[in-house]
């Protein structure tokens, strides 16, 4: 896609956002970073991200909800990026049961204004993120890409799914190459105050029990930050082609038969119980965790999986990054955020 290009990053100050737009300042390239700063958790956290891209002068910071009218559209128009990570969204399965409409706002009215922009701009790659949740009740492990995905568990899955579906017929009507990219679980330094690695951590460094769900048989495929997002980029240089017929699509591939649009998996290609997770957590804090065992979570999954192949196939990478290394990493990350000694 050249040698420099301008890239609009949705959610740009959040967990992800950040650290993809780290990476391609550094490689030189110029960011739009969009993001609302919302208070769905510390927004503090969130500044702190954002002021470490802005001392960068190749990025731009803008301050608004996707879903509100018509701003995207300015964007766009305005900056007419070459391609596109769209990655701001309301996340978290547990909070879509609390507040679904936030979810339809920002996931469901977000995504479409985005849509709707790259229709009128197009841009060379649009990249949306969705989730390994819209594998939902799948038992067949690892989760494939071609797997069919019709029974989500949440409404937070839900909302993703339908963007995958939306995003599917902006490509094939007006010919956008786009690629969804289904998340596994994601950790690592300055990740979501939400998510388990930050519960597990600041309760074991307060003296605090952690909550441990399904009795900790529960299996998930953690993908560290760095690789996750070094993935995003190589991704967006391999942008699809709607194929000529659907002989030409290679056994594996998610590519549509009908459309520029493709499905790829970014995960760390194994399943790690969550009892292992937290003795890494333990290990690197060098502190013993008390756990309160827990039944379920509504809207949980046990197991999460990724089936790499494909992505290895795209961009010739596979992340690698160990729990042990990931985890000492965020811990580390953790103690110099909050200023814990020992």
């Amino acid at each position: 896609m050249g040698d420099t290009m301008r890239v609009l990053v949705t959610g740009a100050a959040g967990f992800i956002g950040y650290h993809l737009s780290e990476l391609l300042l550094a490689e030189g390239h110029e960011v739009i970073g969009l993001d609302s700063h919302n208070d769905y958790y510390d927004p503090a956290l969130k500044a702190a991200r954002e002021a470490r891209l802005t001392a960068n002068p190749r990025y731009r910071g803008i301050r608004g909800k996707v879903e509100d009218p018509g701003l995207l559209m300015a964007l766009f128009a305005e900056h007419k990026p070459e391609a596109v990570v769209h990655l701001a969204a309301q996340a978290g399965v547990r909070y879509s049961i609390e507040n679904p409409r936030a979810y339809v706002e920002a996931n469901l009215i977000g995504s479409f204004e985005l849509l709707e922009a790259a229709r009128a701009h197009k841009p060379k790659h649009l990249l949306m993120a969705s989730t390994s949740s819209v594998y939902g009740a799948n038992t067949e492990m690892p989760y494939r890409e071609t797997d069919k995905v019709d029974t989500q568990m949440s409404f937070y899955a839900a909302t993703k799914k339908s963007n995958e579906a939306m995003a599917h017929s902006y490509a094939h009507l007006f010919d956008i190459p786009t690629t969804m990219f289904r998340f596994f679980t994601v950790y690592g330094p300055w990740g979501r105050p939400d998510m388990a690695p930050y519960l597990f951590t600041s309760a074991i460094f307060e003296d605090r029990p952690i909550k441990v769900f399904n009795h900790g048989d529960m299996r998930r495929d953690f993908t560290y930050v760095t690789d996750l997002v070094r993935a995003i980029r190589l991704l967006i240089d391999a942008a699809p082609v709607r194929p000529a017929s659907p002989d030409q699509i290679a056994e594996g591939d998610s590519l549509s038969p009908v459309a520029p649009w493709r499905v790829v998996n970014i995960g760390n290609g194994e399943s790690v119980q969550l009892m292992d997770f937290i003795a890494a957590i333990e290990a690197a804090s060098n502190r013993k965790a008390v756990k309160n065992m827990m039944d379920m979570q509504p809207g949980d999954v046990p197991a999460t999986w990724a089936d790499t192949a494909l992505l290895r196939r795209l961009t010739g990478y596979a992340p690698k990054t160990s729990v042990r290394d990931g985890v000492r990493a965020y811990v580390d990350w953790y103690r110099d955020y909050y200023g814990i000694d020992g």
